[in-house]
């Protein structure tokens, strides 16, 4: 029982570490995995708490303080008898005055501090926190779509790699039926020694190929991983095809407006304009005068519970910067000149994604019209091949026709599996330079 409980153990284990994969799978798998989005999620809720500290800023601050005082210093004994409420006439004495004893004095003292008006100064601190919450919301936004276009890269990198190694292998036993049949003709004195060595060449080319996309399909794998968060080696069966995706006719213009008023990274300039205006803004305010009111409530006492006395105070001030050097204007200045920068920036980000927007939609034309002529291709060099072996078994072609014949073949695969590639990719990139992707985006069908 014990052997075949370990044999069974031994054939699950496998299985369920080849789980199947799709790609909508690997994105949810990497936006939940992926360390960047952990990044950019911490980054989100600092940026919270950066508003929460800036509303603070409306509200009073109250302070509780608790102080122990012992000395002989006159002012100090006469000044704490009195906020002490133990004072009396016989404190009066000049010698009581000059050289008086120790005196102790336990001081509790309750602060309150509130704004009453100050320029805008808070008001300005908030809506900037709150700026800079909206873009850290951009940033996480387009850290979701490019690691969403990152897995989706690995992923048909990976799908790439696994196919061009099918292509191989397939051309190492059309090469292997080649070099048998060419050892026959020899064998029936059709051909010669030179054939069936030729052959063999071609055969070992085939075969380093093969050698060389297993590689590469090992390293995809790992990028894969990489892009989902994963240990490098974790296996997958990769479920979704390498298959041309059905793309209808987009128009250029909608997709550039789509892309203006979508991408993270406008949002995030236009929002930039707007925290440098709110920046110049509290650069004014500096000059303009602040209101506050103060209160306290504090306990003298001799001894900690007893022999003491209580008082209040409530004041309200005026603060108003007449001079300082020149700085607040200085200042304003600053923020002045950086609204402009912000503003040439938003221009500048605008037109550089509009062009991305153009090169994404120009490749993926270009992708779909090569899968077209890729398709054709393969079709005629298959047949070509036919008739070539057929001619060769004949002994009216060459072997330089038929490896031509064999190599075309493979050739036009390849081709053909790097058009569907780019095209899915190429949709993919589209799909992030408009703005549009996320984890239920069509193109990761």
């Amino acid at each position: 029982m014990l052997m075949r409980a370990s044999f069974l153990f031994l054939l699950t284990v496998p299985l369920r570490a080849q789980d199947p994969l799709t790609l909508r799978e690997a994105v949810r798998l990497s936006l939940r995995e992926n360390k960047a989005m952990g990044s950019t999620a911490a980054g989100a809720r600092a940026s919270e708490a950066r508003v929460a500290q800036a509303r603070a800023g409306m509200l009073p601050k109250v302070n509780y303080s608790e102080s122990f005082t012992r000395s002989d210093n006159p002012v100090f004994v006469f000044s704490s008898l009195l906020t002490q409420h133990q004072f009396g006439g016989e404190n009066f004495a000049i010698g009581a005055l000059n050289r008086p004893d120790f005196l102790n004095n336990f001081q509790s003292q309750v602060t309150v501090d509130q704004p009453l008006y100050d320029a805008g100064q808070t008001r300005n601190a908030v809506k900037s926190a709150e700026l800079g919450q909206k873009l850290t919301g951009e940033e996480q936004r387009r850290m979701q779509m490019e690691v969403i276009a990152g897995t989706a890269r690995a992923y048909y990198g990976a799908l790439l790699a696994a196919e061009s190694l099918k292509a191989a292998e397939q051309a190492v036993r059309s090469a292997e039926a080649d070099l048998q049949r060419a050892e026959s003709i020899r064998t029936a004195g059709m051909s010669t020694d030179a054939d069936v060595l030729s052959i063999r060449v071609h055969l070992a080319a085939v075969t380093e190929r093969k050698i060389d996309r297993a590689a590469d399909l090992d390293v995809a794998k790992a990028a894969l991983n990489d892009a989902m968060g994963l240990p490098l080696d974790t296996p997958h069966s990769l479920t979704t095809p390498l298959a041309a995706l059905a793309v209808t006719d987009l128009a250029l213009d909608g997709l550039e407006r789509s892309a203006s008023a979508a991408r993270p990274e406008a949002r995030e300039t236009h929002l930039a304009v707007s925290m440098a205006q709110t920046q110049a803004e509290g650069a004014r305010g500096a000059m303009l005068p602040q209101v506050s009111f103060h209160g306290a409530f504090e306990a003298d006492r001799q001894r900690f519970i007893d022999r003491g006395g209580a008082n209040w105070l409530a004041a309200i001030s005026l603060r108003w910067n007449l001079f300082n050097g020149s700085a607040d204007k200085a200042r304003i200045s600053e923020a002045t000149h950086l609204v402009k920068r912000a503003e040439a920036d938003e221009q500048r980000t605008d037109s550089a994604i509009r062009l991305q927007v153009r090169r994404a939609w120009a490749g993926l034309q270009a992708a779909q019209q090569r899968i077209t002529v890729a398709t054709a291709a393969i079709t005629e060099a298959e047949e070509s091949l036919r008739i070539t072996q057929n001619r060769y078994a004949a002994g009216i072609n060459t072997v330089t026709d038929l490896l031509r014949n064999e190599t075309a073949v493979l050739e036009s695969r390849t081709r053909y599996l790097a058009a569907i590639h780019d095209q899915r990719i190429a949709a993919t990139m589209l799909e992030l330079a408009a703005g549009r992707l996320g984890a239920d985006s069509e193109v990761l069908n």
